[in-house]
């Protein structure tokens, strides 16, 4: 049975779990969730997911929503990308908890406020103090790629899609691969990866839909 990941392009988060997804080798297909319209606040769509986010992956009875437990369930399926040993795999839990607390959500938020919202409406203050706690997440990825190859172990795993989530996007949220030479070459590992795509090849939805005529 094929899974359905309920997403769209422009999602850090929800890149996680395609890429988490598509690396695996799991079969899946992308739904698009039209989040700029309001589908996720929709009646409907808070059937699916109380919490009114994507992703949400549908695989057979299972719904599951919150990009790290969608990696983790795919992993425990599949048996790829969650480290060698109960070792390896808490420390892979440990950097994806990491992720979503100190580096994606950071990410999304400032992301979000400097191309997704009117210029108007954008808060320098809080982009510029969003901008700062970003710089000190990324002082810890890169420090830690200095002396390892993966962020867990001699193979890639949730944890390195995890903290990749939100840096392959082209719009500007405070992050220069040139500033970060080790966070700069993991990328490049990554990416090299059979199955990569950018997040804009791998879901629907890109910012080039909405762009005035």
């Amino acid at each position: 049975m094929t899974a359905k990941l309920h997403c769209f392009g422009e999602s850090g988060n929800a890149y996680k779990a395609a890429l988490t997804l598509a690396l695996s080798g799991m079969d899946w297909e992308p739904v698009f969730v039209d989040f700029f319209n309001g589908e996720t606040r929709t009646e409907e769509f808070r059937k699916l997911n109380i919490m009114g986010e994507v992703p949400v992956l549908v695989d057979g009875a299972d719904i599951l929503t919150q990009s790290g437990v969608i990696q983790d369930y795919v992993s425990s399926k599949t048996g790829k990308l969650g480290g060698r040993s109960a070792a390896e795999r808490r420390d892979v839990l440990r950097w994806v908890f990491w992720d979503n607390h100190k580096l994606s959500s950071q990410a999304g938020m400032t992301r979000f406020l400097m191309n997704f919202l009117p210029e108007d409406k954008r808060p320098a203050e809080v982009i510029a103090f969003m901008q700062g706690r970003l710089k000190a997440a990324f002082a810890v990825l890169n420090a830690h790629l200095e002396s390892h190859i993966w962020m867990v172990g001699d193979q890639v795993t949730i944890a390195d899609i995890a903290c990749c989530g939100y840096l392959y996007y082209p719009e500007p949220f405070g992050f220069d691969r040139k500033d970060w030479p080790n966070i700069d070459a993991w990328l490049d590992r990554i990416a090299a990866l059979p199955g990569w795509k950018h997040p804009y090849d791998l879901m629907p939805g890109n910012p080039s839909d909405r762009a005035p005529n």
